[in-house]
């Protein structure tokens, strides 16, 4: 086993940057700029506390030199106030004291509250799935039903995996698919670096498009104040090309590896791989026909993924419809698979509790803007940033965001930590410097996604200890692919900053 590499937790680092945020109201400068809301059918312009009104036009926009399309504030896609260019003045300071940091983060969970009610709702609804097993029912009928077909199981399992990571955040569940998939891929021939790259590189890839996760983009684009649909076709044609650029390239791997063992980065970099193959607990998978109940709760599975995009983009769903569609799926779960109705509720608390720290951890950060908006002081930070990276190409800004969020998630590796820590200052600062706020939230996800691979606080190390290979064999396979990897994300970025 690969020792476990102690890192601080994300509550931990979000209560530190809580304690920094607090101490900068002392040093910062105050300041704001004017804000721009929608109020009603009119434009309402915020400036030392008092509201002008103005039309709800393109011109007004224009006129204020707000670079953004008309559609996007009555679409609502824009939540939250826009900072107006070349507005920012100086203000009193309103310093924080011990009790403003003790509040910051319950206020944080209180602002929260509606992105903590779908995590929570969510965590319960996909345990009370898994506790079916039906997810597993099905990779295991799909697995024997394939045997002798492993290049079409490689395709269709790091599809789904990719699937799950981009649609809900399938992370951590994947760990239980290794005893079924190991054997399969060693007897057709393969090493053991195949399973791996499809079950933890199938789920990571996805969760770089995330196109409907909810705990990175409906949680990172709250942050910024976007409706998080705002980039969804950008997202899905990611997933596409992404999945299918990994898919390419684990076939070309195995290809080698079948045809000559001596290809095989696991026998060349890892002494242990032949004892390691003995040691895998092997267990002969029975043919089996999957029952009409296991199809019906895959078939409610995906479709709750599918139906909240769609109430989304055509029935103007928000967080509210969101969760409830949730609630109500796991109670069809309920109804469907007729368990104690004891049995079932405390499945659902032990989900929520599963992602309680992930709820925790949105009001928490939260609880950072709170400081730094009643210290007066967000609005200075993002004008000295603005200053230093205003003269910058839109192009030139938007690889600098990629490379950051890049560094970052070395430290962070929770993608909802990360959202709500960075989001704030970042999407307010994009609409300023005239980069659409989805692309921010887009180089967060391909930022994460690419070094979510490697990072020793994701997932890459319980995956490759789940088979006892090295940390060397894997970063020799995924190198080449990472590379790859962020020259496919740059050119995303570069089509979406000036599409």
């Amino acid at each position: 086993m690969v020792p476990e590499k102690k890192v601080l937790n994300p509550i931990t680092i979000l209560l530190f940057v809580t304690i920094i945020a607090a101490i900068a109201t002392w040093f910062v400068p105050a300041g704001t700029y004017n804000k721009l809301s929608v109020v009603e059918n009119t434009f309402a312009i915020t400036s030392n506390g008092t509201n002008v009104y103005v039309p709800l036009t393109q011109k007004t926009l224009d006129s204020l030199q707000v670079l953004i399309p008309l559609e996007k504030f009555t679409s609502k896609d824009i939540s939250k106030p826009v900072s107006i260019p070349n507005t920012y003045q100086p203000i009193k300071s309103n310093r924080a004291t011990f009790l403003n940091l003790l509040g910051a983060p319950i206020k944080g969970v209180y602002e929260a509250i509606d992105i903590v009610l779908l995590i929570l709702v969510m965590g319960g609804f996909i345990h009370v799935f898994n506790e079916t097993g039906a997810m597993f029912k099905g990779i295991t009928y799909l697995s024997h039903k394939l045997k002798g077909k492993e290049q079409m199981l490689i395709i269709i399992l790091t599809a789904l995996f990719s699937f799950g990571g981009s649609s809900y955040g399938m992370a951590e569940e994947t760990l239980v698919f290794y005893p079924v998939l190991v054997p399969l891929f060693l007897a057709a021939g393969y090493d053991l670096l195949v399973p791996v790259a499809v079950i933890f590189g199938g789920s990571q890839i996805g969760g770089l498009s995330s196109f409907s996760n909810p705990f990175s983009t409906i949680i990172g684009s709250n942050a910024a104040g976007l409706n998080w649909i705002d980039g969804i076709y950008e997202r899905l044609i990611m997933y596409v090309i992404t999945t299918s650029l990994l898919i390419w390239y684990i076939l070309k791997y195995a290809k080698k590896v079948k045809k000559n063992q001596a290809n095989s980065l696991v026998l060349k970099y890892n002494n242990n791989a032949i004892s390691t193959y003995e040691a895998l607990e092997v267990n002969e998978i029975q043919e089996t026909k999957l029952s009409l109940q296991t199809k019906l709760l895959l078939t409610i599975f995906g479709s709750s993924f599918l139906i909240m995009i769609a109430g989304v983009i055509f029935f103007d769903w928000w967080l509210l419809e969101i969760t409830m569609l949730f609630f109500g799926a796991a109670l069809l779960l309920f109804f469907i698979t007729k368990i104690k109705e004891e049995e079932f509720i405390n499945q659902f608390i032990k989900g929520a509790e599963s992602l309680l720290a992930v709820a925790f951890i949105v009001g928490i950060a939260r609880g950072i803007t709170v400081i730094l908006n009643e210290g007066n002081i967000s609005d200075t930070l993002l004008f000295y940033t603005a200053k230093i990276t205003g003269n910058l190409p839109a192009a030139l800004f938007i690889i600098m965001i990629l490379g950051v969020y890049i560094v970052l998630t070395l430290f962070i590796s929770s993608s909802s930590g990360m959202a709500v820590l960075t989001m704030p200052i970042l999407g307010a600062l994009a609409l300023i410097v005239n980069v659409p706020g989805r692309e921010i939230v887009n180089s967060y996800l391909y930022g994460m996604g690419i070094m979510g691979f490697i990072t020793p606080t994701g997932l890459f190390l319980p995956s490759i200890a789940m088979v006892n290979i090295n940390t060397k064999v894997w970063l020799k396979f995924i190198t080449p692919f990472l590379f790859i990897l962020l020259v496919v994300c740059a050119i995303a970025l570069l089509i979406g900053v000036y599409w």
